[in-house]
């Protein structure tokens, strides 16, 4: 009698526990950004602190009206392109995800936040600095950094103020990102006192910069700025020099 008492708890327990598991909240968070192409290094990044805040709630076991919620973490690689960027944003509103983190870039975050403002979806960039990300009107845009108007602006103050430099040449990469920092960071310089001698432009793949800086070097600037990611940036580095 006490073996099939114990058989009969142990079978409610099991049921039990299946039923609670049954009724877990699944939270679906979507996560975009660049994991392949010339800043796939960026993208990963933020994709795994993503992952690793998942983890980390899944482990506090976060209880959301009543019922404990399951994180899933759905990725997706938009290759720091807008039609990529747009194409994964419709991906995972087909997914039905509850929130999204993304995108990196400026240029792939603006076009996909009104597939997601359309969705009722939210979603965080971590890292979008353009200002017209959040200025046009969605209710589900957020960002977690400084917009351009702060972030350049105060970048062309501490060159002029703190770094001396009275000429300065401005390289942006044409991006949503690269063109809007700098074109702040000019108003930031002209601002404090000093002088904008040459504005260039490449682009976000370029590898050849001999002509820009060829052109630049005839001003003989104090100080050269450049709008744009580290993958163009370092080898404009090493041909200026």
């Amino acid at each position: 009698m006490q073996v099939k008492l114990n058989v009969i708890v142990a079978a409610a327990v099991a049921l039990a526990a299946g039923s609670v598991y049954a009724e877990d909240l699944v939270v679906k968070i979507g996560h975009v950004g660049p994991t392949s192409g010339g800043i796939a290094h960026l993208g990963k990044d933020n994709e795994n602190g993503a992952r690793m805040a998942i983890d980390e709630l899944n482990a506090k076991g976060v209880m959301i009206g009543g019922k404990k919620a399951k994180f899933e973490l759905l990725a997706e690689d938009d290759a720091a392109d807008p039609k990529q960027g747009t194409a994964a944003a419709q991906k995972l509103v087909d997914e039905k995800v509850n929130g999204v983190i993304g995108h990196l870039n400026s240029g792939t975050t603006i076009p996909a936040s009104k597939i997601y403002s359309d969705a009722g979806i939210p979603q965080i960039s971590p890292s979008a600095t353009n200002p017209k990300y959040t200025r046009q009107g969605f209710k589900t845009t957020f960002r977690v950094v400084a917009d351009d108007v702060h972030l350049g602006g105060t970048l062309g103050k501490y060159a002029v103020q703190t770094l001396k430099g009275k000429t300065i040449a401005v390289i942006d990469d044409r991006t949503a990102y690269g063109q809007g920092v700098a074109d702040e960071f000019e108003k930031g310089v002209k601002a404090a006192g000093g002088k904008v001698v040459k504005r260039e432009f490449t682009n976000d793949k370029a590898t050849d910069f001999t002509a820009i800086l060829t052109s630049i070097k005839g001003t003989k600037p104090d100080l050269v700025f450049y709008g744009g990611m580290d993958a163009v940036a370092g080898p404009m580095l090493r041909q200026m020099k």
